[in-house]
């Protein structure tokens, strides 16, 4: 019985080792080279053509966009946010901190929220501008935040979402004209 046990187990340790060897000279005999493009075009609707212009160089000012900012509107969208943010004076930080007085505000202003190192580094005001451009791609923006959201890409969005957190706050800024 024993010996019979011993042609079995080697039996199974040669074939492997032939399929390991095997292995081995096919990867040396036939080597894939890495294509240079994909050849199955898959079409997902996010390609911009080359010729195309950046979002940022087609957009307004900011500036100019508040100025027909609707506030209600910016409420409403404002409603994305409340799964991470609050907005209520001395409300509780959620995953993400509270918004309340965040416009024209230091960047990463509140004492008690524990701000990632990138958003802590990067200092200056939260700006209308800094805002947009925040608010259109937050991880471009900031690379290293913890914030998650992808970001509004429509300009008009972001500007009614601005102009509401202008409002939160007791001396809200004044917009820009």
């Amino acid at each position: 019985m024993n010996l019979e046990f011993n042609k079995i187990f080697a039996s199974v340790l040669v074939a492997l080792l032939c399929m390991q060897i095997f292995h081995l000279i096919s990867e040396n005999l036939i080597s894939p080279t890495p294509l240079k493009q994909n050849i199955l075009g898959i079409e997902t609707g996010n390609e911009i053509p080359a010729n195309a212009a950046t979002p940022q160089e087609t957009s307004e000012p900011i500036g100019k966009i508040l100025s027909t900012a609707s506030v209600a509107n910016g409420e409403k969208i404002a409603k994305k946010c409340l799964q991470c943010h609050t907005f209520d004076k001395g409300a509780p930080h959620r995953t993400g901190p509270n918004l309340w007085g965040v416009v024209m505000n230091a960047v990463a202003h509140a004492s008690d929220y524990i701000y990632s190192q990138a958003m802590k580094s990067h200092g200056g005001k939260w700006t209308y501008e800094a805002l947009d451009a925040y608010l259109q791609k937050p991880r471009e923006y900031i690379k290293g935040t913890k914030m998650s959201f992808v970001g509004l890409s429509n300009a008009q969005e972001r500007a009614d979402l601005i102009a509401y957190l202008s409002t939160l706050a007791d001396s809200p800024a004044p917009l820009p004209q």
